[in-house]
């Protein structure tokens, strides 16, 4: 039995439908929390790594395994939590797509 409203399906086709620009402008929307400690862009200038031209998948899994608590760190755990999958996808797609230092 399907129970999927219309309105539901709605929101999918809708969703599914987002040109390229506005995931980009979302990977940036996001991204942009994580420059009080990893800098602009993701170019940090201290000792937190920065995240500018590194792979996408890595980051991703990285902030993933935060979330999950899979990879211990005294702030990441408790922000990773607030993210989605499809948030921390275009925000590391966002990272990975920017100039490294």
């Amino acid at each position: 039995m399907n129970f999927a409203s219309p309105l539901m399906v709605g929101v999918a086709i809708t969703l599914a439908s987002i040109p390229d620009a506005a995931a980009a402008d979302a990977g940036r929307d996001i991204a942009a929390s994580c420059a009080t400690c990893h800098g602009t862009d993701g170019r940090s200038r201290g000792a937190i790594p920065s995240l500018a031209g590194r792979d996408k998948a890595v980051i991703a899994q990285q902030v993933r395994d935060f979330r999950d608590g899979k990879r211990p760190s005294t702030v990441m755990q408790q922000l990773a939590k607030g993210y989605s999958d499809a948030q921390i996808e275009a925000a590391a797609a966002y990272f990975a797509a920017q100039k490294a230092n």
